[in-house]
């Protein structure tokens, strides 16, 4: 085939020398508009994990590659006047233009041709090629001809950097953080040859206008940063490589994200390579391997297909589908470094201690977890437990385990949760006349014997017309009371657990059928009057609710009050006020079902006038020493819906109201949603309002493992767990994930102690088979 790359960064280059070394009859050329062996930039860094498909691929280039590393394990932090440590991370840094001298000297050992001081304009200007390999970086010509067909989608994000280096080595991959009276600034810090450092200082585009620094050049911008981190540079100065940049060289990272890679024009097959087809954030330092491993992974479908002109449209079509999944999932890991940075100073830096604030920087990109944080530094991260655990009121000596987050006690107002683990409300729908019957007695007694510190039931509605479905739990009457006081007592007689309710009102979406029947169907018979903020069905063919006269608000707000003050007589231990999902209060929330014009509707202190009022009767019926939270929608995944940033609004309102947390879900305001959803896809949720409102929050939504809840909590992202369908498919599922982490003294129900050796027994043998050989 004739093969030419245009663009001769890390992906062109590879791509060219591992397509010559497998088949040497390829004609290959690479065109680079810079000159030979002349490159802009300083370092990059890998991940040893890298390595391992470059030595397999071409151990020639991997060995002469891995001879110019330089290498370190540990990373340090200065922040607030500490320097704190941690190692095994296992980084490998480079120099960029070392490393492309290695690739050029290995692409004309194998005879492929480098073309240099050549502009590329277009693709059409090779009309003899079989494959054209756009790696023309970022800003690439050949993917701008075509935007129809690749669809980019680029985003610049707000925070500036200005990439510089330094004569002084580092022997750790050193952040160091400073305030200004404008804000803060940060530096990535890391040595990559033998005599320099990559030197990235980052802050928000707030800071950098209030500094002036825009109207500095870039001397000018060097001073300024020479001063800044005058202690972490102990007299060394800084240096630039950047002189063909005008102004003070201060820039914004772009994400780009491509629709397709690949495209036929006619005569030659183009496939977008590197950062031409993806970028992602310095923060993880996975630039440059997204581009070796695009490389790898279109030889590797080559080899599969065949080496022939025929076989390029299965190549390309195999080559995106597998790659698109990898750099989807390092693009979503280097996104959350990326927004960790962005945000650093309005929610972490100020409020957070040092040592908090260093566990949330390790843990910033979500990929790496509390226990992958115990298999790299064990001594460091048992230290934090037992600082976490001392400030949580567990005594923690010096070398004794303590429990881990989730496991140590929370306290709000006169309550004390025994963990952070609490059993979220979740509908069963089996309820006879809004009654607490032997189901739920027995489901939610279990899930308290297993473990939780908090048990949600179900949320209760506090009329008949409240209800989603016929089999939804109420709290209207003495006989419903009567059932909560049954369950409370046997909750509190048999276990540590406390007892949570739920008080809501379906609004719009409800007089539906039960789940398994058709969920969010209206019922075909026997249905009641609906009411809501405004007159919108949920679904087309739902029936359309009446939108709430003041009459009603005043009638609803009397039934919350009545059901909290039967919770309360109940012995209920904690009330929530659902708030979320689209029900009542939520269509308030939401401009996508409130379109109201009267004092109900418009602002945010509109839409959350009538919740905040229910919350504010039942706040001063509840008695003072029980906590009340609120849960909130905090992203309605809809155009035009609420965001992340509304949420925040509602939540501080909330909590001027006298809330004590926020529970963080999202979603189900608008049929027509779409969430994006994943591994712990609410937390950032949970941390924003957390963090930056300042109220305790409740993460929930896809944590299933004590490694997430504890990574959660550690990192100070919430303050309590919830978790739903884990907790549904098995009752003790916090007993058994402290026993699968290796904690053996958190106690069992007595009734439960003789399985409690067996079970941890059985553990134990089981990890002895998994790391045997078969």
């Amino acid at each position: 085939m004739r093969i030419v790359c245009i663009g001769g960064g890390p992906a062109g280059l590879y791509a060219a020398l591992l397509m010559k070394k497998l088949h040497p009859q390829h004609s290959i050329t690479v065109v680079e508009r810079n000159r030979p062996y002349d490159t802009f930039g300083w370092g990059v860094v890998f991940s040893d994990a890298t390595m391992v498909a470059m030595r397999q691929w071409d151990p020639d280039t991997a060995a002469e590659i891995e001879d110019a590393f330089n290498h370190w394990d540990d990373i340090e932090v200065w922040f607030k006047g500490t320097r704190q440590r941690t190692t095994g991370h296992g980084f490998v840094g480079i120099g960029r233009k070392k490393l492309l001298n290695i690739l050029q000297r290995r692409c004309e050992a194998l005879g492929v041709e480098l073309v240099f001081e050549r502009e590329v304009e277009s693709d059409l200007e090779f009309p003899d090629a079989d494959l054209i390999i756009a790696s023309d970086g970022l800003n690439s010509k050949i993917r701008n001809r075509y935007p129809e067909v690749f669809r980019p989608d680029l985003l610049v994000r707000p925070n500036r950097y200005i990439w510089l280096g330094t004569r002084k080595l580092y022997d750790a991959f050193t952040f160091d953080f400073r305030k200004t009276e404008h804000g803060w600034f940060q530096a990535h810090i890391y040595k990559f040859d033998a005599d320099t450092s990559t030197f990235i200082v980052e802050t928000t585009e707030e800071a950098y206008a209030a500094h002036g620094l825009g109207a500095l050049d870039q001397p000018g911008s060097i001073a300024f940063c020479e001063k800044l981190f005058a202690e972490v540079l102990d007299g060394a100065p800084l240096m630039t490589n950047a002189r063909h940049l005008r102004g003070s060289a201060w820039l914004n990272f772009t994400r780009l994200i491509c629709e397709r890679w690949s495209h036929h024009n006619g005569r030659s097959h183009v496939v977008l390579m590197g950062d031409a087809a993806h970028t992602a954030h310095f923060a993880i330092g996975s630039g440059t391997k997204l581009a070796f491993d695009d490389a790898i992974e279109l030889a590797r479908q080559f080899e599969a297909h065949g080496h022939e002109a025929a076989t390029i449209p299965a190549v390309l079509a195999a080559y995106e589908e597998v790659r698109r999944v990898d750099v989807a999932r390092i693009q979503n890991a280097a996104r959350n470094a990326m927004e960790w940075f962005e945000v650093v100073g309005r929610r972490y830096a100020d409020s957070l201690e040092p040592e908090q604030f260093m566990y949330s920087m390790l843990t910033r990109s979500q990929r790496i977890s509390h226990e992958n944080l115990r298999l790299r530094d064990r001594t460091w991260l048992e230290g934090y437990e037992r600082w976490f655990a001392r400030r949580a009121g567990v005594p923690a000596g010096s070398n004794a385990r303590v429990p881990p987050p989730m496991l140590t006690p929370f306290r709000v107002r006169g309550l004390t949760l025994s963990n952070r683990i609490v059993v979220s409300p979740m509908a069963m729908y089996s309820a006879k006349d809004g009654e607490i019957g032997d189901f739920h007695l027995v489901h939610l007694g279990a899930r308290a014997m297993g473990g939780a510190g908090l048990v949600f039931a179900e949320m209760t509605c506090v009329s008949p017309d409240a209800r989603i479905t016929p089999g939804c739990l109420g709290l209207w009457n003495d006989a419903q009371a009567a059932g909560w006081r049954r369950l409370v007592d046997f909750v509190h007689h048999n276990t540590d657990a406390k007892v949570g309710i739920q008080l809501g009102h379906a609004g719009r979406k409800g007089a539906t059928r039960l789940a398994w029947e058709g969920i969010d169907e209206p019922l075909a018979e026997g249905a009641w009057p609906l009411i809501s903020a405004s007159p919108l069905p949920y679904l087309p063919h739902s029936v359309a609710p009446r939108a709430m006269t003041e009459a009603d608000m005043a009638r609803v707000t009397a039934d919350f009050v009545a059901a909290a003050e039967r919770a309360a007589a109940a012995g209920v231990d904690w009330l929530e006020l659902h708030a979320a999902h689209g029900y009542l209060l939520s269509s308030f929330l939401s401009p996508l079902t409130n379109r109201r014009n009267d004092a109900y509707g418009g602002s945010h202190q509109n839409r959350a006038r009538f919740p905040l009022a229910v919350f504010r009767a039942i706040r001063a019926v509840w008695p003072a020493e029980r906590p009340m939270s609120v849960r909130l929608s905090c992203h309605d995944w809809a155009e035009g819906g609420n965001t992340p940033d509304d949420a925040a609004v509602f939540a501080a309102l909330f909590k001027e109201a006298g809330a004590d947390l926020i529970d963080c879900s999202s979603g189900q305001v608008w049929k027509e949603e779409k969430p994006v959803y994943g591994r712990l896809f609410q937390t950032p949720f949970s941390d924003k309002i957390r963090n930056e409102v300042g109220i305790p929050t409740i993460a929930v939504g896809a944590i299933s493992e004590a490694d997430h809840a504890n990574s959660i909590i550690a990192a100070g992202r919430a303050d309590l767990c919830a978790i739903a369908r884990p907790h549904l498919a098995d009752p003790h599922w916090t007993l058994h994930e402290a026993a699968k982490i290796g904690l053996r003294d958190v106690p069992w129900p007595k009734q439960y102690r003789s399985a409690k050796g067996q079970y941890e027994a059985n553990l134990e043998r089981a990890a002895v088979a998994a790391a045997s050989p078969t």
